[in-house]
């Protein structure tokens, strides 16, 4: 595994904190979504189905910086859109390195090699360059020939000038495992600091509704998927905690955290989560305090949740799960590559 040690530090830190204070519903990554914008129209993605007066706002650097001292989480993720389109996200990633937060900027690598000069290399600072597969695969996927490319020779770029790379991969119904794995070989060939994947879920926005993973998929899938490396017979290295991709698989059974990844945009804080659309609320507080947490997760019985198995949900139970004693050994032991 190879989530860096600094950021496993800080978020058990983090966590022991708040349970020290008696905290239950806190976050552990704030999803920080400063425009909606894109230079791609992906047919699994639905933030670019937003009125035109909405693709046209942005959240300004003084908005991010006062929503991720309100949420306190300790991880920044920035998706989009194309964060990259921003014209300010130089001094918004800026801003939030300087508040010693673990900062992900997700970006589709067409704009990445030219936009690195407004970046400076920080352990706190990772480019998440989002590739769906090889290159025929991933530019279906895009809706666009020549991006594979553009964004490979961007992660070169980045690493050569010393950033921290990984790439994030949704894989969605009918993904061969084969190809997959070929995939994955290639990417660790490239150097990157890690690899995160997630079944591809049922984003209610999205144009294509038709391969989404159900849940017995999901762990069939990755089953097939992951076989070889939980054989020891490679070495990928997955920018998770070592128990999501149990959970992935069927080794174990988590249930939702909803709230540990909230989502802030140009909309305000997204209620209840990042993949259901149900409003917004002005601040976080509203947002934790007025949802009923009990209408969500797999157990609940809303549908809307029957087959999710995403990392934003259960990432955060996973890292929770980590500080148990009998799972310290082996969360300890992937971050020194066990």
């Amino acid at each position: 595994m190879s989530v860096q040690l600094q950021q496993a530090i800080a978020v058990g830190k983090y966590i022991v904190e708040q349970r020290l204070r008696g905290r239950k519903h806190f976050p552990l990554v704030l999803m920080l979504e400063p425009l909606f914008r894109c230079n791609l129209a992906c047919s699994g993605c639905g933030k670019i189905q937003h009125p035109t007066e909405i693709l046209k706002q942005n959240l300004s650097p003084e908005d991010c910086f006062k929503a991720v001292e309100e949420c306190g989480a300790p991880v920044v993720s920035i998706p989009g859109g194309e964060p990259l389109l921003h014209p300010q996200i130089d001094a918004i990633v800026a801003g939030l390195v300087a508040r010693k937060k673990f900062v992900y900027l997700c970006t589709n690598g067409i704009l990445l090699a030219k936009s690195l000069h407004k970046f400076q290399p920080s352990p706190h600072l990772t480019f998440s360059v989002h590739l769906d597969g090889l290159r025929e695969h991933h530019d279906k996927c895009v809706d666009r020939v020549g991006v594979f490319d553009k964004a490979i020779a961007a992660i070169r770029e980045a690493k050569a000038q010393g950033f921290r790379v990984t790439t994030n991969t949704t894989i969605f119904d009918g993904a061969d495992p084969q190809e997959m794995q070929e995939f994955f070989d290639f990417v660790s060939e490239l150097g990157v600091d890690g690899m995160m994947v997630s079944p591809g879920y049922s984003y209610e926005w999205a144009p294509d509704q038709e391969h989404f993973l159900k849940s017995e998929q999901t762990r069939a899938l990755f089953r097939q998927i992951l076989a070889p490396f939980y054989a020891g017979q490679k070495q990928w290295e997955f920018n998770h905690n070592p128990l999501f991709l149990d959970f992935l698989i069927g080794e174990k059974d988590y249930e939702c955290t909803p709230w540990g990844s909230p989502s802030y945009s140009v909309l305000g804080w997204q209620k209840p989560c990042y993949l259901l659309n149900e409003g917004h609320y002005k601040t976080f507080r509203e947002l934790i305090d007025n949802t009923d947490w009990s209408q969500y997760g797999r157990k609940s019985g809303n549908p809307k949740c029957a087959d999710c198995m995403v990392h934003c949900g259960f990432e955060p139970t996973a890292a929770t799960d980590a500080l148990q004693p009998q799972n310290m050994g082996r969360a300890i032991g992937a971050l020194f590559g066990g």
